[in-house]
């Protein structure tokens, strides 16, 4: 037994998950690097294995979440709506169609690291004009869709980039992380049983690394209870900071992965 994985996999899970989850980033965003990088997983491997992470590690977050009556309104069932088909989506285009990571990881790049920077220098400075409008309900389903394919393609909680957008057009913190949590957990389960039966339809490789998925999960679902826990001791001005520092990172970690 590669008791590496069996050590490094839970605490990795917790540590990211109990940053992550007061801000409603599942974590899985982090995950895909240590999984290249650390454990060695395959390429083809990551995707699903990130899926696996989210499904095991999100009911933690969620649980606490619904505790506090945070899941309840229209804020989340319009991002599961949209999220839902978009993942189903991108897990096709991501059988078939595999599309290179150099070209996402620029994209990423370049959305999250001004974002981020934008948000950290907003919520540090705040404008004296009036704040932007929220989001109408057919943006946030267009915008959830689009990141649900994202998601499909790429493995990747939707919080990471459902949260800078709309936490910066002034939705709080305190109502996006639950909606986007609840967001990426349906659509991992939908993305594992497509990816799944895409398995049975597919020349190539496709499942996910189990046992690395499961022991980052277990250490997430522990994680995401306690980040869920602490979000309420936490003023919005960290809050905002918080989720900013972790768009520019990843913005900045999928740049430097480009440039090497």
């Amino acid at each position: 037994m590669d008791w590496w994985l069996v050590l490094g996999g839970p605490a990795v899970g917790l540590l990211i998950a109990v940053v992550t989850a007061p801000v409603g980033v599942s974590g899985a965003v982090f995950l895909l690097p240590v999984q290249l990088s650390v454990f060695g997983v395959p390429n083809h491997a990551v995707t699903p294995t990130n899926l696996l992470f989210n499904v095991v590690a999100g009911p933690g977050a969620l649980w606490r979440y619904s505790r506090t009556g945070a899941l309840r309104g229209p804020l989340t069932r319009r991002l599961v709506a949209g999220t839902l088909p978009g993942v189903v989506v991108g897990a096709v285009i991501r059988v078939f169609a595999l599309p290179g990571p150099t070209v996402f990881r620029l994209l990423i790049a370049a959305l999250l690291l001004p974002l981020g920077l934008w948000l950290c220098a907003r919520t540090l400075r705040p404008p004296r004009e009036r704040p932007a409008p929220e989001p109408s309900a057919h943006t946030l389903t267009g915008l959830a869709l689009a990141v649900g394919v994202v998601g499909g393609i790429y493995g990747i909680g939707g919080g990471s980039l459902l949260g800078p957008i709309l936490v910066g057009r002034g939705v709080p913190v305190a109502r996006v992380a639950p909606a986007a949590l609840a967001s990426t957990f349906a659509t991992s389960l939908v993305g594992a049983a497509t990816f799944a039966l895409l398995s049975l339809a597919s020349n190539g490789e496709v499942a996910p690394d189990w046992f690395l998925g499961l022991a980052c999960g277990a250490g997430g679902l522990i994680g995401g209870y306690l980040g869920a826990r602490l979000q309420p001791h936490l003023p919005e001005t960290a809050l905002r900071l918080l989720l900013g520092a972790l768009a520019a990172a990843l913005g900045a970690l999928y740049a430097v992965q480009t440039l090497t």
